[in-house]
């Protein structure tokens, strides 16, 4: 009598999705591939060619006047349409999740409008509204007022090209919370302020991080509708991609790519803080 070995019942399905070696290797080979001409060769380009000319060349780059006016340019718009957008997405989403309104549908397709029109489409929308033959150029121009080729157009360019980003990474987390929490602290006599800040907002904490971190990438690497409604006024109208791309027309290719080095260092800040914050939401 032999004994009888027990099998488990899932073992052969297990085995039938396991794919051979060859196929493993294979397709690990190519992402690797993948990610080396398409990720790390452009990297280090970029900053091969920043440094060409020596380590002096390249801060002496950084150091220019046009430089660092296109750096604060840049600062000043991800630091107003952030925090607009951070305000936006969180109320939308908060809306959206908790109820049922008439106009629901509308919303939703209005926060997905910027991921479904080219950026410099955008653009040329504010400049047929804010210019000086638009619609509104002429009222505009009679008070002093200007939009396009000025950083009013550069702000609200980058608002609208961004303020999917945290609607879109908060509302899922919104719906799959769900409200008992919620409706437990109002039955105990919180107040609706005290509600979101001490339930709701903790709850999507990471949600709100991660969506703020997209939102900041894209509001200073934007080029399309940021060069449609900025008029390249060096040193005064020209954020850091718009600079980049005039020093590599005017082939001064050193300080072309001194200066995106900066928005790649940018990059990768923004991959290494977005993994930690998966990590954060992902741990226990």
């Amino acid at each position: 009598m032999h004994p009888v070995t027990h099998v488990p019942r899932h073992a052969p399905v297990r085995r039938a999705l396991e794919s051979p070696a060859l196929v493993r290797w294979g397709l690990i080979g190519a992402a690797l591939l993948f990610l080396g001409v398409f990720l790390v060769v452009p990297l280090v380009a970029v900053f091969t060619f920043a440094l060409q000319k020596g380590v002096g060349t390249y801060l002496a780059t950084l150091q220019e006047p046009e430089t660092l006016a296109a750096v604060r340019l840049t600062l000043v718009a991800a630091a107003i349409s952030v925090p607009f957008n951070l305000v936006f997405g969180l109320a939308a989403a908060w809306l959206i999740a908790h109820f049922r309104f008439r106009g629901r549908d509308v919303l939703l397709t209005l926060i997905d409008l910027p991921f479904s029109v080219s950026p410099v489409i955008a653009g040329l929308i504010f400049v047929l509204l804010f210019g000086r033959q638009g619609w509104l150029g002429p009222w505009l121009a009679e008070r002093g007022l200007r939009v396009i080729f000025a950083v009013p157009g550069i702000v609200l360019a980058t608002v609208f090209v961004t303020f999917p980003f945290v609607a879109r990474e908060v509302l899922p987390v919104m719906q799959a919370q769900g409200q008992d929490e919620e409706e437990a602290a109002l039955s105990l006599g919180a107040g609706g302020w005290r509600v979101f800040w001490h339930v709701t907002l903790p709850k999507v904490k990471w949600g709100v991080l991660y969506g703020v971190l997209l939102c900041n990438a894209r509001a200073m690497g934007e080029f399309g509708a940021v060069s449609v409604v900025s008029g390249h006024i060096r040193g005064v109208t020209n954020t850091l991609p718009l600079h980049a791309e005039i020093l590599y027309n005017e082939y001064n290719l050193a300080g072309a790519f001194a200066v995106a080095s900066l928005l790649t260092v940018l990059a990768l800040v923004t991959l290494a803080v977005k993994k930690y914050v998966e990590w954060r939401a992902e741990a226990p």
